[in-house]
């Protein structure tokens, strides 16, 4: 059920719109509002989260730590496993935002036998995590040209480069292929691998069926039932103007596109998407780890009688030389 309800969770979206648009002339209703909506919610959404991070109290230093920490000069420190400075911070950070660092050191584990375990590298993950963040990255990229005009130079740069192999006509865009067969992989691996089915959620499975049927109707428009792009871009300057227009001659299938999309969009806050956002508020990640160099105090302590060890003993000093309990003080 974890994977069948988010499946056809998303069939039923697709076939909302589909027939929406098909039998009942709802191109307003999928082509405008629910963009507008769901732009809308995306934004409000990605703002409240953001803030509600930013203000939660983070009195410790908790940094995920990996490698040696700075100490004595003659032993080594990992410097962007392990910072000790802001500079340190920024490179580590760099390294989990734009290389997925983490994913690339990443080891499995296997029993190799009752009493031996064996460790090996496991980068596929890494390689699809890399893969369909670019590849989704450049196929937003280049979907700006529908909404801006003139088209501005690096975006056909960028398409040359994303479809340097000249493959059929229209030329095959690599992200777009990218994007589905990485999503696909991840999806797979969420399947076949016992652990990671396990604490898997619909919650994971969702937004994977979401990814599939957005870069399955965009290559469908592409390659197989294209529309009209003249049309396409009339209607991405009139919602960027507040102008909006329903051209006539787009098919349904990219009103099932942009449905999609926009379920994607108002999705993303409110999901595991969120770190996006998240990975640069993560104190685990952004924090220097120097509590061997500074010591740092919860400012939140506030001044609390603390019961002595010379006042324990005033207290109690007969009964403790009763029992034979040495004390510091006879009388």
């Amino acid at each position: 059920m974890k994977i069948l309800f988010p499946f056809f969770a998303v069939i039923a979206l697709v076939l909302l719109a589909y027939t929406g648009v098909k039998i009942a002339n709802l191109q307003l209703l999928f082509g405008v509002v629910t963009p507008y909506i769901a732009i809308a919610l995306f934004i409000l959404g990605f703002i409240y989260r953001v803030v509600t991070w930013g203000r939660s109290p983070v009195p410790f230093r908790i940094p995920t730590t990996r490698g040696q920490q700075k100490s004595l000069p003659w032993i080594k420190q990992d410097k962007l496993g392990n910072p000790s400075s802001t500079i340190g911070v920024i490179g580590r950070m760099f390294l989990e935002v734009f290389f997925f660092r983490p994913l690339f050191m990443n080891m499995k584990t296997e029993m190799a036998s009752e009493n031996r375990v064996v460790y090996g590298s496991d980068k596929w993950l890494w390689l699809a995590g890399l893969a369909f963040h670019y590849s989704f990255l450049i196929v937003v990229i280049r979907h700006i040209e529908f909404f801006v005009q003139p088209v501005p130079f690096y975006l056909d740069f960028l398409k040359s480069i994303d479809g340097f192999f000249e493959i059929g006509v229209p030329r095959l865009f690599m992200t777009g292929v990218l994007l589905l067969v990485s999503t696909i992989y991840l999806f797979l691996r969420r399947v076949y691998i016992p652990q990671v089915r396990y604490i898997s959620l619909v919650a994971d499975y969702f937004p994977l069926f979401l990814l599939m049927g957005i870069a399955s109707t965009g290559i469908f428009m592409r390659y197989f039932f294209p529309v009209d792009l003249v049309s396409v871009k009339m209607l991405a300057l009139g919602l960027v103007s507040f102008n909006p227009v329903i051209p006539e001659g787009i098919g349904a299938i990219f009103y099932v596109h942009v449905f999609l999309v926009s379920i994607l969009l108002a999705y993303f806050p409110f999901s595991k998407l969120m770190h996006m956002g998240g990975v640069f508020l993560s104190p685990t990640l952004n924090m220097v780890n120097n509590s061997r160099i500074i010591r740092h105090i919860n400012p939140w302590n506030y001044p609390v009688h603390v019961h002595t060890y010379e006042e324990y003993e005033n207290d109690f000093r007969e009964k403790m030389i009763e029992a034979g309990i040495p004390v510091e003080k006879k009388e």
